[in-house]
C-alpha cells in the first residue's frame, strides 16, 4: 500500500474523531477502514449516559462499510486515532468485530508517528467463523 493511501485513511480517521460524541469522557476517537477493494469508511465513537450502550469508532466504521457495500467487506487495515490520547488501540469488542471482517492490519498513532501492527499481534488466537 502506498504512503498516500495510508495518509488518506489516517486523515479520514482524524476527521471522524472531530465529530465524535463524547460528552461524558471527553475521549474522542476516530477510525477509518480501508477495504481490500480500496474504499475508505470512517466512524467515530458515540457515547451514551449508560456507558454499556456506547458505540466505538471502529464498530461504527465497520457498520458504515457494511451499509456502503455488500461486496468486498474484507478489511485491509483500520487506522485509529484520538486527539485526546495516544496510542489508541481498539477495545476487545472492536477487535472481535474487526476479526469478523478478516482485518489484516491495525494502524495507531504514537508520539513517534504511525505504528503498524499485523492484526494477529493485537488479537492472537482469535475466534472466527471457521470455529463455529
Amino acid at each position: 500500500m502506498s504512503e498516500a493511501t495510508l495518509k488518506k485513511v489516517v486523515e479520514a480517521a482524524r476527521a471522524a474523531a472531530l465529530n465524535a460524541y463524547a460528552p461524558y469522557s471527553g475521549f474522542r476517537v476516530g477510525a477509518a477502514i480501508l477495504t481490500g477493494g480500496g474504499k475508505i469508511y470512517a466512524g467515530c465513537n458515540v457515547e451514551n449516559a449508560s456507558y454499556g450502550l456506547t458505540i466505538c469508532a471502529e464498530r461504527n466504521a465497520a457498520a458504515a462499510m457494511v451499509l456502503g457495500s455488500s461486496e468486498n467487506r474484507k478489511i485491509r487495515l483500520v487506522a485509529i486515532v484520538s486527539p485526546d490520547a495516544s496510542p489508541c488501540f481498539p477495545c476487545g469488542a472492536c477487535r472481535q468485530v474487526l476479526r469478523e471482517f478478516e482485518c489484516e492490519e491495525v494502524v495507531v498513532e504514537e508520539a513517534a508517528g504511525l505504528r503498524r501492527y499485523a492484526f494477529e499481534e493485537i488479537l492472537p488466537h482469535s475466534f472466527g467463523p471457521e470455529d463455529l
